[in-house]
């Protein structure tokens, strides 16, 4: 059967912007054929699944938490890792859905988050210049020729590593790690002294009170053990996502089976781009990131493009508008979606529009700042009666010093003694934590409109 999206040829026609240009071509072309023959990493069913579950975040009956590395590293697939990004995500999870008595959809932004694009195509330091690092996907971090000249190979140890990760988490969420009475657990070694620390072990306190009286009643203890978590990433790397897609022997549409749900980023989301027209032909659900300067009309031709059939839990958008804009520049872009009738998923991404650099040459956010895009994000949609359905955020389960303020009040002077990131710098799990009691303190402030129909609970939603 001939696949129904564009041929790799046709999609560079287009203009593919942030490709890595490889210097052996026929590398290249066996390393794709090679993909194409290798299992799909998720599942046609399982996109469905989330699929209807995004609709329930665009009908305004649950909110989506989206989290996870700004740049995964081959380096960092340790068990040990994926465990603690996990915990941050369940720990967060928890806060919103106990907290603000709302169902929360967890997806990461995990098993697949390799590339990453880049504002310019090299980097000097003196006076030597070399390609620009673009993720582990394309090349390495180290400041060496060898290094940064992008090598076809390693797409193969993005699906290798994107594998070994899905299979841990899987592992975890069906095989008792994930479950509610071990919310103690997930927290044992976090930092001691914080008030977002106790706050956390009250609540923790308090769930474990109401699970034993479920317990007591005979509610099926298998219940509590499992979540559902999704996989997501940026479809960036054309080559590696062509090659990862595959036609549903049930419907005969194409889906993206390297994660469930894939985006558009804010540098490659052109109308008559390559990456929209491969991307509006699969049957995944699909989110595109916007930032300040888009306007109404731009955003209007995006979702006619992505969602021609209306159809909720198709679309999501990721407004990365940074602090000082997001009042201004989000409610005109949200009214002209919500006047062409369709029911989007509406996600802040407060991280990318907040970063900085110190005096010292560090990259870093404000958590001061991404708290206050969020709190925009809430006013706006408040103002407009619209549900602001999620959060898309950096984070680690690690206790890295690369965003300041914060419970920790981490200073720039602070960034030194952990600063481990890849690329962009991500919250720690106390900052995470801090962030999820916000987020639910507004859901529960009795001014944000949700669904018209009450939301259904199911246990997998904690």
């Amino acid at each position: 059967m001939s696949n129904p999206i564009p041929s790799l040829a046709d999609l560079h026609a287009l203009g593919a912007a942030q490709q890595p240009t490889y210097p052996d071509a026929s590398a290249l072309d066996s390393v794709v054929a090679g993909l194409r023959r290798l299992p799909p990493l998720v599942f046609a069913g399982e996109c469905d699944e989330l699929r209807g579950r995004v609709a329930e975040v665009a009908l305004g009956r649950s909110f989506m938490l989206q989290g996870g590395d700004c740049a995964e590293t081959f380096e960092s697939v340790t068990a040990a890792n994926i465990r603690n990004k996990l915990r941050v995500l369940l720990s967060m999870a928890v806060v919103l859905t106990y907290a603000a008595q709302l169902p929360v959809l967890k997806v990461g932004r995990i098993a697949g988050q390799y590339a990453k694009p880049r504002s310019r195509d090299t980097e000097t330091r003196g006076d030597i210049t070399l390609p620009a690092y673009r993720g582990d996907a394309v090349n390495g971090l180290a400041f060496d020729a060898a290094s940064r000249t992008p090598d076809p190979r390693r797409l193969l140890d993005v699906y290798n590593h994107s594998a070994a990760t899905l299979n841990l988490l899987r592992a975890f969420v069906t095989g008792g790690y994930a479950d509610l009475r071990a919310m103690h657990t997930w927290n044992a070694d976090f930092v001691h002294n914080s008030n977002v620390e106790s706050r956390y072990e009250e609540l923790s306190d308090e769930i474990g009170r109401a699970l034993a009286f479920m317990v007591a009643c005979k509610v099926d203890n298998e219940a509590f053990r499992t979540v559902d978590f999704y996989s997501s990433h940026e479809a960036l790397l054309l080559e590696y996502e062509h090659a990862l897609t595959r036609i549903d022997s049930r419907t005969s549409t194409p889906y993206n089976t390297s994660a469930h749900l894939v985006w558009i980023g804010e540098r490659t989301r052109q109308l008559d781009g390559a990456h929209v027209e491969y991307l509006r032909h699969l049957r995944n659900p699909v989110g595109v990131k916007i930032g300040p300067r888009s306007t109404p009309d731009e955003v209007g031709a995006l979702v006619d493009r992505l969602d021609p059939d209306h159809e909720p839990g198709r679309l999501t958008i990721i407004s990365r508008m940074g602090a000082e804009r997001v009042r201004d520049a989000l409610p005109p872009v949200i009214e002209a979606v919500e006047s062409s009738g369709r029911k989007v998923a509406w996600v802040c991404d407060p991280m990318h529009g907040n970063t900085f650099e110190t005096a010292t040459g560090y990259k870093t956010r404000a958590f001061s700042q991404v708290a206050d895009e969020l709190t925009g994000f809430f006013d706006v949609h408040e103002e407009l009666g619209t549900w602001p359905g999620g959060v898309h955020v950096e984070l680690t389960g690690d206790d890295v010093t690369e965003c300041v303020g914060g419970v920790g009040e981490l200073a720039e002077a602070d960034l030194s003694n952990r600063y481990e990131t890849a690329c962009d710098p991500r919250l720690n799990r106390n900052q995470s934590l801090e962030l999820a009691f916000l987020i639910a303190d507004r859901l529960t402030s009795g001014r944000i409109k949700r669904g018209t129909t009450e939301p259904v609970f199911h246990l997998e939603d904690f």
